[in-house]
């Protein structure tokens, strides 16, 4: 009995520490240990209950995710019904002014200042959450307002939904608000999406929605959903406040996430001043809203303004512009990104959406364009949500014609003329004309300067910003011929700041074959690729002239990587920028092949995680590769030695459970020392 208290403790212990954590992350925003820890602490809490599967409880955080396929959602009728809100469209203060001059003709009272809940109108799914005891056992959908549907498994893998209330023994309380999915996460998730060719989410919206309609929790688990609670339905042995705003804070105050943009107000002005705020920030949301909301505060007040047919008198929802609308598509052009990436973008009627007008749209890739079956001369729905760039999301279907595409990328970048390449497996279509094309120039200079790379000090962003705009600058090979009284009169340079950049690009010169490679920017090739082209061919002319199975004869490069230097390096562009740096003087010298070496380092596979004291994870990592060693970035069987500096994440723990060895910072600074080999 004394150990079976002990497990109980435990394990009540596990679920609470757990559940203050995931309402630290998920709802606050505001994490307080690490990921590795939180895991431990999980892992230690699944262990437990499969020893003990009888202390199992339903409110578990383990019990978030799995459950079985459903055939279909079961029924639920709502004990209160879910009333729909009346909507009020008038564009500007003409709607919050009605709506308080009709709440104080039908009160009776026209001379009075009525105090209101002001919120937001989240454009998500509405859900009611039944508690009973405190324990969430039903999660339904609003439906009809009558009848929903029972979502349960699907909602309780939403991790901002507590599965049990902080202090909360009422007989029920039924919480509703609203699933929805912020900008970022809907963003991240379609990213994911179109990299594996996998169909995209609409709009945050219908992703909220369909992830709750999903048959198979585990399809929904996979989802970034959220949740913010913004009022009640059936209610039994809790003290009811007697004010809206104060209802929201009692739920708060139960663990339960609720919108920090929310006011109290006095009379039609100040619903005004709050439309009119939310507005301004709008755009700045991290998340989708269609318009806010204004409820009469008082509950005694609500209660005697009652309700006409299914809408409450007491509350309206005042809607913003819409942030999705119908156009024509006219044309597609072809952008190029500074990375390379070519960009199919529509070329629209101008349509007002969102709030501004949209005539310029994105089409993300070939790919999502053929998927959405979009095509020159549709008509199609755009969406533009705060900051987020427009996006075609679809076509407005016509069944009178069956599709056949009426667009093609280009075989030649459109900015620089290079070859335009997707790799095998991938939906990017890319220019290959890295060091010469225009829209790369930026990026292609901040790279090559970078302190792994030719590490020349004092060219920054803004600096390489006016090289470029004024026309100074249009290859890398420019650098090495820059005049010093031009430098001195770009904006906050002077004569000083000139001389001190001009003698560290004159310094450059003198690099290493391995910092060149990666200077030039070559995709998929980083430091460590660069390290073993060097060591392998030993000089540019070498690498220049390899075939494609001379590089995958390279210790880790595979065909995507040597088709990658094969056709950066096979652009005439790009060959006539690495030959004008040579020609500038840039002698990038191959240190001795340093796998013949024989030391404790050379040919092992390092991992670095947690802080360093005697080093930075640069200065590691050089120390590493400059003995033949190898450094990663993830813990796998291959990996010899795991680095452990202060306060290591989750590669120590995998480390751990793989037994692989563990270095402390002291033992990793020995191991080096005793090499003696470090370059000079």
């Amino acid at each position: 009995m004394v150990q079976d208290k002990a497990i109980r403790d435990r394990l009540s212990s596990l679920r609470d520490e757990i559940d203050l954590h995931n309402y630290r992350y998920y709802v606050l925003d505001a994490p307080s240990i690490p990921d590795a820890e939180y895991d431990r602490l999980f892992r230690e809490l699944q262990q437990l209950e499969a020893e003990y599967p009888e202390y199992v409880t339903p409110d578990s955080p383990t019990q978030r995710v799995g459950g079985r396929v459903l055939d279909a959602f079961d029924p639920v009728r709502h004990a209160v019904p879910m009333l729909s809100i009346r909507t009020e469209t008038d564009i500007g203060d003409s709607g919050a002014i009605a709506f308080d001059a009709r709440i104080r003709r039908e009160l009776g009272q026209p001379d009075a200042l009525i105090e209101y809940a002001c919120e937001l109108k989240f454009d998500g799914l509405a859900i009611n959450l039944r508690y009973e005891r405190g324990v969430l056992v039903q999660a339904a959908t609003r439906g009809d307002g009558e009848t929903g549907e029972d979502v349960t498994q699907n909602v309780r893998t939403i991790h901002a939904i507590p599965l049990h209330l902080k202090d909360c023994f009422a007989e029920v309380l039924e919480v509703r608000g609203e699933v929805y999915m912020a900008r970022r996460d809907f963003e991240r998730y379609n990213e994911k999406q179109r990299a594996q060719g996998l169909p995209t989410l609409v709009n945050p919206r219908n992703g909220a929605a369909g992830s709750i309609r999903q048959l198979d929790p585990g399809v929904a688990a996979q989802r970034p959903l959220s949740f913010f609670a913004y009022g009640l339905g059936e209610v039994r042995g809790w003290e009811l406040p007697a004010t809206h705003s104060a209802v929201l804070d009692a739920l708060e105050n139960l663990g339960l996430p609720v919108n920090e943009e929310r006011a109290v107000v006095q009379g039609a002005q100040g619903l005004v001043g709050f439309y009119r705020r939310i507005a301004a920030k709008r755009d700045s949301l991290p998340f989708d809203i269609d318009g806010v909301v204004y409820k009469v505060n008082s509950l005694p007040l609500q209660a005697k303004l009652g309700f006409v047919t299914r809408e409450p008198r007491w509350a309206v929802a005042h809607k913003y512009p819409a942030e999705e609308q119908m156009t024509r598509l006219n044309g597609i052009e072809v952008q190029v990104g500074r990375t390379g990436k070519l960009t199919p973008v529509a070329k629209l009627d101008p349509v007002f959406v969102g709030g501004t007008t949209v005539s310029n749209a994105t089409l993300h890739n070939l790919f999502e364009l053929r998927r959405k079956k979009v095509r020159i001369g549709d008509r199609v729905i755009v969406r533009r949500a705060g900051d987020v760039i427009p996006e075609v999301v679809g076509r407005v279907p016509d069944t009178s014609v069956g599709y056949r595409h009426n667009f093609l990328m280009p075989k030649q970048c459109p900015v620089c003329g290079s070859k335009v390449v997707r790799e095998k497996g991938s939906i990017e279509h890319r220019c290959t004309g890295g060091l010469f094309c225009a829209a790369q120039r930026k990026q292609a200079l901040l790279h090559f300067a970078g302190r792994r790379a030719m590490d020349i000090d004092g060219l920054g962003d803004k600096l390489v910003e006016q090289l470029v705009e004024k026309g100074m600058v249009h290859t890398a090979a420019d650098l090495y011929h820059l005049d010093m009284a031009e430098l001195a009169g770009l904006d906050r340079m002077g004569a000083k700041s000139a001389r001190n950049l001009l003698d560290a690009i004159e310094a450059s010169k003198k690099t290493t074959l391995s910092r060149f490679i990666y200077a030039l920017g070559i995709r998929h090739v980083g430091e460590s690729t660069a390290n073993e082209l060097a060591h392998h061919f030993g000089s540019m002319e070498n690498l220049k002239s390899a075939g494609f199975d001379d590089l995958t004869g390279v210790q880790d490069i595979g065909p995507v990587v040597a088709q990658s230097i094969i056709d950066f390096l096979g652009e005439p562009h790009n060959d006539q920028v690495i030959d004008a740096l040579l020609e500038s003087g840039i002698r990038p010298e191959a240190r001795e092949a340093i796998k013949d070496f024989r030391n404790n380092i050379s040919g092992k596979t390092f991992v670095l995680t947690g802080t360093l004291l005697a080093y930075t994870r640069d200065e590691a990592k050089g120390k590493i590769e400059s003995l033949g060693g190898k450094v990663t970035g993830s813990v796998s069987a291959k990996t010899d030695y795991v680095v452990a500096g202060e306060d290591p994440g989750s590669k120590y723990e995998k480390a751990l459970a793989l037994g692989i060895k563990i270095l402390g910072e002291t033992d990793f600074v020995e191991l080096i020392s005793q090499s003696n080999l470090e370059s000079k």
